[in-house]
């Protein structure tokens, strides 16, 4: 059934401006959204509906990009505004009051989240309504359990939407679809032939003024918990029978059940966290992350972490799996690099480096590439090919493929509740073993790659000093 209103709390927020707002022009551009469409702004600011619009027109015309004139003012005529304290369930009824069902929206900071489903759940819904959340969806595995029963005392599960924008970027779904549409490749898709894969989320751009949010969380719970394990899961699944919602969040269960626990020696050994200091990126000069407006030095909020997972299963034994994000970084990295194991005999002669084939999936931009390597002018020397396709550019961006999924009421890409708590449960041994910091908290320069690559770890023998050194550090900790 397609819902025609959105309720938006927390409509005048950054999330709104640049992002649900453009996303609903698009929609409106592309004939998505029916003449019924309205859309209600909550928030706390003591604003007229026309003032709301006005801001709406400004937002949009900053941010829309090349929508039309027509469908920005088509998305402004359409609202109105409510103003309300989201946590008081009398204002919470005034904005969502109907008879016909809606689609609640929570842009809102995740620490309200509890607190808005509570007020939702005294204010009541009109049957049918869906609610719509952001990520992180909890801060740890017993807030989202808590979360989760919250939401199911209030619709039923097939009405929530835990959305992650990751899930509808091109490329990632073009993971699923060079897997399963093409013979060559998933033959080869298991760890006889793959030996790594990295989901790598590197980028320049430093906090940008996002310390009110970002330094309660860090790169960790911003980046790898969520984003980055969803695009895992794409990667390790096994073919879903369809891609509805049932099959394919079953298959993105199994793969998040499958991850090997870590123990605090893992973590150890296959995690790291830094944040950056001083530095300069591109133009720019940056200050240290400690030293960012609003920022507290003593949270030790990390804005690079890296995690080594493995996954307990037939397909996948014995091939590691690297989540990777960081900030303030030299170059823009982000992408899915596949890694395949080298072949097991060369007839060259060749005494060079022989590099392994690499298939990248490029997230921002996208893009499909594949390190080869082939012969080169002479006889026997090998050297390193690239073959590279490019994509045709999306109908919609992220946020209007969700948008117009939650509207219709396909939740095949929004995260179902024990997706959610099991993709806790995976970084919980990290989250603890951090905040007892047996993982030193390192510094690398803005601008610079990152910290320094730790020495890899492997079934290789471990030296007895080692680890009695390590458990004496680990039994100092406890």
């Amino acid at each position: 059934m397609t819902i025609n209103r959105l309720v938006l709390f927390g409509a005048t927020g950054d999330l709104s401006a640049r992002f649900l707002l453009p996303a609903l022009a698009v929609l409106q551009a592309a004939g998505h959204l029916g003449t019924g469409f309205r859309l209600t702004g909550a928030s706390r600011e003591d604003w007229s509906t026309e003032q709301f619009r006005e801001w709406i027109a400004e937002q949009l015309g900053r941010h829309g990009g090349s929508c039309s004139a027509e469908a920005q003012q088509a998305v402004a005529a359409s609202a109105c505004y409510q103003r309300a304290d989201v946590t008081d369930a009398a204002e919470v009824k005034a904005a969502v009051a109907g008879d016909e069902p809606v689609v609640v929206y929570l842009a809102l900071p995740p620490s309200l989240f509890p607190r808005v489903v509570g007020a939702l759940h005294q204010a009541g819904l009109p049957s049918g309504s869906r609610i719509v959340l952001e990520k992180p969806f909890g801060e740890d595995l017993d807030s989202a359990q808590e979360l989760n029963r919250l939401l199911t005392d209030l619709v039923p599960e097939q009405a929530v939407f835990r959305v992650d924008h990751f899930l509808a970027m091109t490329t990632v779904q073009n993971v699923l679809g060079s897997r399963l549409a093409n013979r060559v490749l998933e033959p080869l898709w298991n760890s006889t032939h793959i030996a790594e894969v990295e989901i790598v989320w590197d980028e320049t751009l430093a906090l940008e003024g996002r310390a009110g949010y970002y330094d309660h969380v860090g790169a960790l719970k911003d980046m790898v918990q969520n984003h980055l394990l969803q695009v895992l899961c794409l990667v390790a699944m096994e073919p879903p029978i369809t891609l509805g919602e049932r099959d394919l969040r079953d298959r993105k269960v199994d793969v998040l059940r499958s991850v090997r626990p870590l123990t605090d020696h893992d973590v150890v050994h296959r995690t790291r966290r830094a944040r950056y200091s001083s530095g300069r990126s591109g133009n720019h000069d940056l200050p240290s992350y400690a030293d960012e407006e609003g920022v507290d030095p003593r949270r030790r909020t990390e804005t690079f972490a890296e995690v080594e997972l493995e996954l307990d299963s037939w397909r996948w034994s014995g091939t590691t799996f690297r989540l990777r994000s960081g900030k303030a970084l030299g170059s823009d990295r982000k992408e899915v690099a596949v890694r395949f194991r080298s072949v097991p005999h060369l007839p060259f002669g060749h005494s060079g480096e022989v590099l392994p084939n690499v298939l990248r999936f490029g997230l921002e931009p996208e893009g499909l590439t594949l390190d080869l390597m082939g012969t080169g002018s002479q006889t026997g020397h090998l050297t390193p090919l690239e073959l590279a396709a490019g994509m045709e550019p999306p109908d919609l961006p992220a946020y209007g493929r969700l948008l117009l999924d939650v509207l219709n009421g396909d939740p095949a890409l929004s995260i179902r509740g024990d997706e959610a708590e099991e993709a806790w449960r995976v970084l919980e041994p990290v989250i603890s073993a951090w905040e007892r910091n047996l993982v030193p908290l390192q510094d690398y320069p803005a601008g610079s790659d990152g910290p320094p690559a730790r020495q890899p770890y492997g079934p290789g023998p471990v030296r007895r000093d080692d680890l009695r050194r390590e458990e004496t550090a680990l039994q100092g900790d406890a």
